[in-house]
């Protein structure tokens, strides 16, 4: 028996949002707008105990902004990352069913308020609960670099992931976003465990790429989406917090070396330093561009777009206004 409950597949849930569904932003940055302070180990997931008010005010900004999917606060939400600031593992677990019932909770209540509503040409949007790799719970850049060093194998990646993805399914998300991988390795492992848990739900496993064309580790796609293909638990593909004037060649590259879905949700273009815990000034993509390129990476065959760091609900109001006119 799997974990999970049944679901609609992913493509009957595009062909309702028309074809291409729009994902939220950057969770982080909206957090500081607000006003949090999350220069931390535990980012964004600070705020599943400081102020999860706040983690629920945010997301129902990017439902107002007309994102699709809602992506969970629970990227850098570990197990082992909660018991290092003291708590124990069953206050940990409930943090990450928190991030999840937050989501939910504003999910409802915005549907709620518009599907009498025959202006509001939307769909009840999905929560996909976030997976972040080893190398943000490590904090150290990593998920950048790829570079786990030697002691850091299959087993040890998919025991990391085995407990937080179990909670978060049994939490009720509908879906799974593994979240700026950057290696081969934690990919194999991460559709490894999925297929392990019988997990009944879709999910997506996206890279990060600091060179438009590789993995961070600096393997090919061609040897990381090898290895997905051969899963039928992995619904979707793609690449995440990677600089947007790489996505579209991305798009192209990825059309030709998997069937599955393909999803894409750039940073802004500036760049992280995760030694420096900062953002380093680089070219960088503004609303407007994004509701440019938007339709063409939909026209490339991206099925799912949205943003990451540094984009906001005004990005998201951008791509989705893109998305929704010219679908």
């Amino acid at each position: 028996m799997g974990i999970g409950k049944e679901s609609a597949t992913l493509e009957d849930f595009l062909e309702k949002a028309g074809g291409c569904a729009v994902l939220d932003g950057g969770f982080a940055t909206q957090l500081e707008r607000h006003g949090a302070t999350i220069n931390d180990p535990l980012w964004s997931a600070l705020c599943l105990i400081k102020d999860p008010r706040l983690i629920k005010k945010v997301h129902q900004e990017y439902l107002e902004a007309g994102a699709d999917i809602l992506v969970t606060s629970s990227y850098q939400a570990t197990i082992p990352g909660f018991l290092s600031r003291g708590l124990s593992i069953e206050e940990a677990e409930t943090l990450l069913r928190r991030s999840v019932k937050l989501a939910v909770e504003a999910r409802d209540k915005f549907w709620d308020a518009i599907k009498t509503n025959p202006y509001q040409n939307r769909t009840k949007a999905l929560v996909a609960a976030s997976i972040g790799s080893y190398g943000a719970y490590l904090a150290d850049g990593s998920e950048y670099s790829g570079n786990y060093g030697p002691d850091v194998n299959l087993d040890k990646l998919k025991d990391f992931h085995r407990r937080r993805l179990q909670v978060l399914v049994e939490a009720g998300a509908d879906l799974l976003a593994f979240e700026t991988i950057p290696n081969k390795l934690e990919a194999q492992a991460c559709a490894e465990l999925l297929e392990e848990e019988n997990v009944q739900i879709p999910s997506w496993i996206c890279f990060s790429s600091v060179d438009g064309k590789n993995a961070p580790s600096g393997e090919s796609f061609n040897e990381c989406l090898d290895v997905l293909n051969k899963s039928n638990k992995v619904t979707a593909v793609g690449i995440n917090c990677a600089p947007p004037h790489f996505v579209l060649a991305l798009i192209q590259k990825f059309k030709e070396l998997t069937g599955k879905a393909i999803v894409v949700y750039p940073n802004s273009g500036e760049i992280w330093d995760g030694i420096a815990k900062r953002w380093l000034p680089s070219k960088c993509f503004d609303d407007e561009k994004f509701e440019l390129f938007a339709t063409r990476w939909r026209d490339a065959g991206a099925k799912l777009i949205g943003g990451c760091c540094r984009t906001t609900p005004d990005t998201v109001r951008a791509i989705s206004k893109a998305l929704k006119e010219r679908s």
